[in-house]
């Protein structure tokens, strides 16, 4: 009985020593979790409060300056523009005017003494006076080569005397607002002779 009683010890003991191991092992975890759930939130105290709502809206009010800035900056760009080109619809309508004035000025030359055509000389020069300080120009490109976004080919000429795609005459002159096309000029350009390629050419632009 006394050797069965000691055997029976042993095995407690042993098992005893074995769950205080485990217990040992998953001590350190399990310890470390608890306090990680337990841990309360940290709270900011009102002075680093106050330093976080000042970058906060520190930083808003530079975002708010930029676009600010940017608006004032368009708004002076569009105002630029509308100074520059607000009179752009009533100066197209006074070119046909202008045009229908020259060819009377010119049929009043034959006679460049009499008062009908230094009054109509003198309109005229008023009239360019006029057309300059508003930004507008005169475009007579004869002799230079064609250029589809500035002049409208009305025909073509055979000839050898230009080069292939220049002109040779211009039949109405243009004008420009600034650095933006007003009126295109038209012109007669000259081509080759035999060559239907540029006159094809030049119809197939003027379209667009």
């Amino acid at each position: 009985m006394i050797e069965e009683s000691s055997s029976e010890e042993s095995v407690i003991n042993e098992t005893e020593l074995e769950v205080s191991e485990e217990l040992q092992n998953e001590s350190p975890e399990t310890s470390a979790k608890d306090l990680e759930e337990v841990e309360p939130e940290i709270e900011l105290s009102t002075e680093e409060q106050l330093e976080v709502d000042v970058l906060k809206w520190k930083d808003q009010a530079i975002r708010t300056a930029a676009e600010l800035d940017n608006y004032r900056k368009r708004v002076a760009r569009d105002l630029q523009e509308a100074r520059k080109y607000g009179n752009r619809g009533f100066l197209e309508e006074l070119l046909p005017v202008l045009d229908n004035f020259k060819m009377g000025l010119e049929a009043a030359a034959d006679d460049e003494s009499s008062m009908i055509y230094l009054g109509m000389k003198m309109v005229k020069d008023q009239l360019d006076e006029f057309l300059s300080n508003n930004g507008v120009k005169v475009m007579d490109p004869t002799g230079q080569n064609f250029d589809h976004h500035l002049h409208e080919a009305i025909s073509q000429e055979e000839t050898e005397e230009y080069k292939e795609g220049t002109i040779i005459r211009t039949a109405r002159p243009g004008y420009t607002l600034h650095d933006k096309l007003l009126r295109a000029a038209n012109v007669v350009v000259a081509q080759s002779p035999n060559n239907t390629d540029f006159s094809e050419e030049s119809q197939t632009e003027n379209a667009k």
